[in-house]
């Protein structure tokens, strides 16, 4: 999307919605969390962030037209962001954040909700609804990491490719093995290199500032991951929750890791954004948010009918 038309969507909008911020007590620690107005009869919407470091501003005011219609819910994952770090952070996991999602939801009071997790929040997504189906009445995933880590070497590739001058030469001596390191300076400067290799367009990727982020725990999560490798797929296939894959075909990270979600998932229906990166909700608000709309809408899951042929 040019840049013109994000601004002039972004302005019909209007003021984004406030959100109210409250303290959570989950699994003994102290979550930063915010909430939209409650919407009756409408499930909330949780939204998981990726980025591993990040807090919940990498999806607030992103993700803010989803709380025209239901309440959504923020929050920074265990420490990362307000949130406090766990009584040993360099021992943390991504099973860690997963399972925070469902004693949330029980800390919240709420019965049932729908989830959506971007990037790496979508991993977290999928493993925390996996383990909390009975309180999760839909999922979307939004360019999220594959079921294996077997995505990592050729998005390392495909960045190269696509970035030059300083963000390029910052990849080549941070990537692969370098990434095992936990030091959050490290994953940092890393994750600021990457920036620009996300977008489809690259005036877009001009006009949005890169994120700074830091995070012990987050690091650790990061680090264990690169330096181990993951294998979901005997989790993933038993989630049946109605799933919503969504992802953009020019994303750095390959549309076949969300063919591969697809083919696993037992009740999962994929949509591929033509002309966007791994920011759909930037480089194609109007289709992605009529999209999640009408997944989170129908009264009956199933493809979604706008789906791409």
């Amino acid at each position: 999307m040019p840049r013109a038309d994000f601004i002039a969507f972004r302005r019909s909008l209007g003021r984004t919605p406030p959100l109210d911020r409250m303290t959570v007590r989950a699994r003994g620690l102290d979550f930063a969390v915010w909430t939209s107005p409650p919407v009756p009869g409408t499930p909330p919407l949780l939204l998981v962030n990726g980025g591993l470091i990040h807090d919940h501003a990498l999806l607030w005011p992103a993700l803010s037209p989803l709380a025209a219609g239901r309440q959504v819910i923020l929050y920074d994952q265990r420490g990362r962001g307000a949130s406090s770090p766990p009584p040993d952070p360099a021992a943390a996991r991504i099973e860690d954040d997963a399972g925070d999602v469902g004693a949330l939801r029980r800390a919240l009071g709420i019965r049932q909700w729908d989830v959506l997790g971007h990037s790496w929040g979508g991993g977290i997504a999928m493993l925390g609804v996996a383990g909390d189906q009975a309180g999760t009445r839909r999922l979307v995933t939004v360019d999220a990491v594959g079921p294996t880590s077997a995505w990592m070497a050729p998005l390392h590739d495909t960045a190269l490719e696509r970035l030059s001058g300083d963000d390029r030469a910052t990849l080549q001596r941070l990537g692969g093995a370098g990434l095992h390191d936990p030091d959050p300076g490290v994953h940092g400067a890393h994750n600021r290199a990457m920036y620009r290799a996300w977008f489809a367009d690259a005036d877009l990727a001009e006009y949005l500032a890169a994120p700074l982020a830091s995070s012990v725990t987050g690091a650790a999560v990061a680090a264990r991951l690169r330096r181990e490798g993951y294998d979901w797929r005997p989790t993933l296939r038993a989630l049946s929750t109605p799933t919503l894959v969504l992802h953009g075909e020019r994303d750095a990270l390959s549309p076949s890791v969300a063919l591969e979600l697809t083919d696993l998932l037992p009740r999962a229906y994929a949509v591929l954004l033509p002309d966007a990166g791994h920011m759909p909700f930037w480089e194609a608000p109007q289709r992605f948010f009529e999209l999640v709309g009408e997944w989170l809408a129908s009264a009956s899951p199933g493809p979604p009918r706008s789906r791409l042929p």
